[in-house]
């Protein structure tokens, strides 16, 4: 475990000092498609409205500036409303006639009917199809947004090279509790994985809800349709475009382009998003994904199921101690990458730290374990 969690630590680095580099290019003028799902977020989406279009209309006004009013180069935000019975409708309604009365183009497509597999993925697939965009920019009904996210993710797929780039995504700073925090603490060491597993090259998965994709390399992957249903339609996504060899994946370490999403309020509902990530990576159509997945699970889970068997097998002792060893690691660098957004505290957030850097290999053994045993997590509608 020490191995593997060292290998993935040069890769978070390798990584890190490339974004570093992109942080020096110019943002140039482009055709940009926001493309967001909704389902009855009107209870949530005010934060998503209320800084989407700010983040539009930065980007817009580069664009302004540097093309002269050409009005072929810009910003647009499409919003799929996939059956809300809710009041999502008339918001996003509302959002869009103020949009287009400050300039941005806002679309709503209403989706009367769902037949997708992957619910989600479904209304993605429609967003797309209507999106004239050369990228796609993907965010959730329960996210905000900073004022420069466009700008920033649009930043560093520009070069021609890059098919797709994943952004952070951390919890929203809403209350106290360890629920909470230990969704705060999971969000960032996945991302860890993520990015590291980008940097060696071995791109399988990324936030769905922060994520750029190039128009030209979706069309060479066969477009959008051509991924197969996935409870995870955005780590299908980023392995068939890494696949094709022709593009590179890229993460950001960059807070500027940091997204916000709310936490599920109940461990039952936080077990479900937990079942379905899991379950897209270890049953994953595509080899890589699916190999390293498995790996990294397999390796944290025999740690922790050795920890009852050392009273009659001391000699195991490496085997959880590799797994501490490596989760200190994975601690370590989530505070020195992202610690302006992990919530702080007095002595008592500090020492919960601590019991979640051993609290989540033993949550992530449980979670492989239901998903090998064959237990489904519920699809998102």
């Amino acid at each position: 475990m020490v191995l593997l969690q060292t290998v993935l630590m040069s890769g978070i680095f390798a990584e890190w000092l490339r974004d570093r580099k992109t942080i020096k290019n110019k943002v140039l003028p482009a055709k940009i498609s926001v493309i967001i799902p909704v389902h009855n977020e009107s209870h949530r989406i005010k934060g998503l409205l209320d800084t989407l279009l700010k983040a539009a209309l930065n980007k817009a006004a580069l664009n302004k500036a540097a093309l002269n009013d050409n009005e072929e180069c810009g910003v647009e935000i499409i919003f799929i409303d996939d059956r809300s019975t809710d009041n999502s409708a008339e918001k996003l309604l509302q959002f869009a006639k103020e949009a287009q009365g400050s300039g941005v183009k806002c679309r709503v497509i209403s989706l009367d009917e769902n037949t997708g597999i992957n619910c989600k993925q479904f209304a993605l697939s429609k967003g797309i199809r209507e999106a004239r965009g050369d990228y796609f920019l993907f965010t959730d009904g329960d996210c905000e947004v900073p004022a420069g996210w466009i700008n920033e993710m649009v930043r560093r797929i520009q070069d021609g090279k890059t098919g797709a780039v994943i952004g952070p995504v951390f919890k929203k700073s809403q209350k106290n509790g360890f629920l909470y925090l230990y969704q705060c603490f999971d969000h960032a060491v996945r991302y860890n994985y993520l990015a590291g597993a980008i940097g060696l090259g071995a791109a399988g998965g990324g936030f769905g809800n922060n994520l750029i994709i190039s128009r030209k390399a979706l069309d060479e992957a066969g477009g959008y349709d051509a991924i197969p249903p996935s409870p995870t339609e955005d780590a299908a996504l980023i392995s068939k475009i890494r696949r094709m060899g022709k593009y590179r994946i890229r993460a950001v370490f960059d807070t500027a382009a940091a997204v916000e999403t709310e936490t599920e309020k109940t461990w039952r509902s936080f077990i479900n998003q937990t079942l379905r990530w899991n379950n897209g990576g270890l049953f994953s159509p595509e080899f890589v994904t699916r190999f390293n997945y498995n790996l990294l699970m397999i390796v944290i889970g025999t740690g922790i199921l050795a920890v009852p068997l050392l009273p009659f097998f001391p000699g195991l002792w490496p085997m959880p101690a590799g797994v501490l060893a490596g989760m200190i690691q994975n601690t370590i660098a989530a505070f020195i990458l992202y610690r302006y957004k992990l919530p702080k505290g007095g002595i008592l957030i500090k020492l919960s730290y601590f019991i979640l850097t051993l609290f989540m290999p033993v949550y992530l053994t449980l979670m492989t374990l239901m998903s090998y045993a064959g237990i489904k997590p519920k699809w998102k509608t």
